[in-house]
């Protein structure tokens, strides 16, 4: 077993004795998202296979919050925005928007000007922020830096 999962099983057991529903809720469907992949995967987990589910988790809940924003549904988007941050807790520390800005700049000078668009610049910086930043972050700084309006 992982040490995410440990952790998030062993706060499980806490929000269950603390009556915590919401906590206890958004914990399971962590776990469930680990035997899915598990069983999707047929075989054990890595470390990194955790942050993942983690991280996928975090951003269906980012996902559904805005719609639920944009739908006027603010009691939905309450809740989504509460699971999502605890959640959050249990991924590394992100990166900022300017450690992301340094990156995408870095990715910048290595590429020939007539091979900087958003697709090849995406290649350079996201296998070295994933886990680490929201994609569509990452996408509208890239976006920002090139000058060219972002596609979402």
């Amino acid at each position: 077993m992982g040490i995410l999962k440990d952790r998030i099983n062993a706060d499980l057991k806490d929000a269950m004795r603390a009556r915590e529903q919401l906590r206890l809720d958004t914990l399971r469907s962590a776990l469930s998202g680990f035997i899915y992949k598990r069983t999707e995967a047929g075989k054990e987990l890595s470390d990194a296979d955790e942050v993942e589910v983690v991280a996928r988790l975090v951003k269906q809940r980012g996902d559904s919050l805005a719609e639920f924003e944009r739908a006027g549904r603010t009691d939905l988007a309450e809740k989504e925005k509460a699971e999502r941050e605890i959640l959050l807790a249990y991924l590394p520390q992100q990166k900022s928007p300017a450690e992301i800005r340094e990156m995408v700049q870095s990715a910048l000078s290595e590429l020939a000007p007539e091979a900087r668009n958003q697709g090849a610049v995406m290649k350079l910086v996201m296998p070295a922020l994933k886990g680490l930043a929201d994609g569509n972050l990452v996408r509208q700084i890239v976006a920002e830096e090139l000058g060219t309006p972002s596609t979402r």
